[in-house]
This record gives C-alpha cells, sequence and structure tokens, in this order.
C-alpha cells in the first residue's frame, strides 16, 4: 500500500471532486479523504451518486479529521483502512466508508 497526493499523480491542487474520483477509479486506488460536502455537480458526493457501480472501489472518509491529533484515533483509522485493503472485494460498490 502507498499513499500518494495528487501531485505525485500529476492531478492539480484544484482538480474537482469528479476529476479525481474518475482518476482514482481508472487507476485503481483507493481515494481516502475528509468529509467532503455535497455542493455543486462535481462535488464528491454527487459524483458517487451518479458514477458509482457495482465494482467501483469505495471512497474512505476519515469521519472526524480534528481527531487525527489524537493517537488512539489514528490507530483506529489505521486499523479500519487495513481491514478495507485486505477485504477489498467485499466493499465494491459500497460507494463511501467512513472510517473509523
Amino acid at each position: 500500500m502507498k499513499l500518494v497526493m495528487f501531485s505525485d499523480v500529476g492531478l492539480s491542487d484544484n482538480s474537482n471532486d469528479r476529476i479525481v474520483w474518475r482518476f482514482a477509479q481508472a487507476q485503481k486506488m483507493i481515494l481516502l479523504t475528509a468529509n467532503r460536502n455535497m455542493e455543486g455537480d462535481d462535488s464528491l458526493e454527487q459524483t458517487i451518486r451518479n458514477e458509482n457501480t457495482l465494482i467501483s472501489l469505495p471512497v474512505l472518509t476519515i469521519a472526524n479529521l480534528d481527531n487525527l491529533k489524537n493517537k488512539t484515533y489514528q490507530e483506529a483509522c489505521a486499523e479500519r483502512l487495513l481491514e478495507i485493503v485486505f477485504d477489498l472485494e467485499n466493499y465494491l460498490g459500497t460507494a463511501r466508508i467512513f472510517i473509523p
């Protein structure tokens, strides 16, 4: 497993959510994000609603970004992330999973 940032894969920091989601799906990458909103046609939530299929990789969303300062929360997020990755075929098409 490798964590990459937008710049690592040639995406602009201001890429809209639809472009990012499509890129992640095409490259078979799991998108890890903070909680996003549903503002606009290209929002992550709207993109998932419009384009998610039974074989789409899930979007993993950290439920509370502020809690990432807490070591226990960090560990819980990492543990849940690993559970999902190791059992990924059972999560295809689930759209979004909040962790932990």
